[in-house]
C-alpha cells in the first residue's frame, strides 16, 4: 500500500475530505464543491509535463455532468479527461467499461458479470483484502485521490437492484 493511502485497513464505504484553509471549494465550471485532492494525486494522473503544477492547492470535481476534473483553488487552472491517464468513473457513473478501482482493475461489468454469473458479489471483500494486504495505492491510482469503496458500494447496489429487476421481470 502506498504510504499515503487512505483506505482504511478494515475497508470502508465513504471518502475523506481533507480541510484546506483559504481556497475556493466550487469548482469554476459547474459551481460545485470539488474536494481537496494530494499534488501526489495529480501528479500521476496528468499526461502533461509537471511544470505545469503550480504551488497551489488543487480540488477534484466529482460531478458527472462536467468536464472538468482538477481545477486550482485559486481557479486559474483546469485539467479535462483528456489531460489524464485514466478515464474518471466519476464522470461516466453508467459506463460499464470504466474502472469504479483503479488499484484491483474492477469495471461496473465485471462486476454485473459476476452477479449474474453466481447471484453475489464478492468485489468489496476481494479489495478489502487488497487493503488489509496493503496492495492498494488508491491515493496515486484513483483520480479521486482516495479509496473507491464508496463507489464501489454503490455500483454493487446499483447492479443487484437491476439483477433483482430482472428476475422479477422473467419470472412473471
Amino acid at each position: 500500500m502506498a504510504e499515503n493511502c487512505e483506505c482504511p485497513p478494515e475497508g470502508g464505504t465513504t471518502t475523506r475530505e481533507p480541510a484546506t484553509a483559504g481556497s475556493s471549494l466550487a469548482c469554476p465550471a459547474c459551481a460545485q464543491s470539488g474536494k481537496t485532492i494530494d499534488t501526489l494525486t495529480l501528479k500521476a494522473m496528468l499526461v502533461h509535463s509537471l511544470t505545469e503544477l503550480r504551488e497551489v492547492d488543487y480540488r477534484f470535481c466529482r460531478t458527472s455532468e462536467c468536464s472538468v476534473v482538477y481545477y486550482s483553488a485559486d481557479g486559474e487552472q483546469q485539467f479535462l479527461e483528456r489531460d489524464l491517464r485514466e478515464t474518471v468513473h466519476n464522470k461516466h457513473p453508467d459506463d460499464d467499461g470504466v474502472f469504479v478501482c483503479y488499484c484491483f482493475r474492477h469495471t461496473p461489468q465485471s462486476i454485473k458479470r459476476e452477479l449474474a454469473e453466481t447471484g453475489l458479489s464478492t468485489v468489496v471483500a476481494s479489495i478489502t483484502a487488497g487493503i488489509q494486504a496493503g496492495q492498494c495505492a488508491c491515493d496515486i491510482r484513483n483520480p479521486q485521490g482516495d479509496c473507491c469503496l464508496g463507489n464501489v458500494h454503490a455500483v454493487v447496489e446499483r447492479a443487484v437492484v437491476v439483477d433483482s429487476a430482472s428476475l422479477r421481470s422473467t419470472a412473471s
